[in-house]
């Protein structure tokens, strides 16, 4: 239970200071944080708890991070669906409590998108449902490969976390401008429900594309880290 709940809490951290920068801070009167605000913030969150429960859980906090280290032979199966669980539940809650902050100033509205990941006409930039398919295919698929290079045992030890949310930052750098980034189901989730409606319904986007890329990502690291293939 205690990995569970290692999940649990940083996932929470997670959705709460990557989301929550990008709901209260992202556009704050005259010392908005802005698209390179809300990236450093998902990095830091990451970075911070992968030194905090790294040592608990491994610092999944994201469905696709655990299906691509099973994938890559370093998660076992029968801990996927209790690790997704522990996430998601994370994200939801960590969803209610920005709610509950964001609710507090008068004006808000849910129909502005609560940090939510869209595509096509929820797109920040417009993008169409190929393209959004496509870049959180390919960014996660990024995002595995540096995990699983960095934690490599033959990789210098102790810095991973650095490289891991200092990839997210980029990651976030090159795709809020077109679905908000994801490349986690559970971030998704999180802020998904409070909204409904058009947040839900692109919600399978936002499962789908990340976990291939984390699958995709594991086997390509794979095939070029194994001994036979040098």
């Amino acid at each position: 239970m205690n990995k569970y709940g290692a999940e649990f809490v940083g996932t929470f951290w997670l959705v709460l200071g990557g989301c929550g920068s990008a709901v209260l801070a992202a556009a704050f009167p005259d010392l908005g944080i802005g698209l390179l605000g809300v990236a450093l913030a998902f990095g830091l969150t990451v970075l911070t708890m992968a030194f905090a429960i790294g040592h608990i859980s491994g610092c999944h906090l994201n469905p696709a991070v655990s299906f691509g280290l099973w994938a890559s032979g370093r998660f076992p199966a029968k801990e996927l669906l209790p690790y997704v669980i522990a996430q998601v539940l994370g994200g939801v809650v960590a969803g209610g409590v920005l709610y509950l902050i964001a609710s507090g100033k008068a004006g808000f509205e849910l129909s502005a998108g609560f940090a939510s990941n869209g595509y096509g006409a929820h797109s920040p930039g417009g993008y169409s449902l190929v393209a959004a398919f496509v870049t959180e295919v390919v960014m996660t698929m990024m995002f595995l490969f540096v995990i699983l290079g960095a934690t490599d045992k033959r990789a210098p030890q102790g810095f991973a976390p650095i490289a891991i949310g200092l990839c997210l930052t980029l990651i976030h750098l090159i795709s809020i401008p077109v679905t908000n980034t994801s490349v986690n189901p559970a971030r998704s989730t999180g802020v998904a429900l409070f909204v409904g409606d058009w947040a839900i319904s692109q919600l399978w986007l936002f499962w789908v594309a990340p976990i291939i890329g984390g699958i995709l990502g594991a086997v390509i690291y794979r095939l070029i880290s194994s001994e036979e293939s040098r």
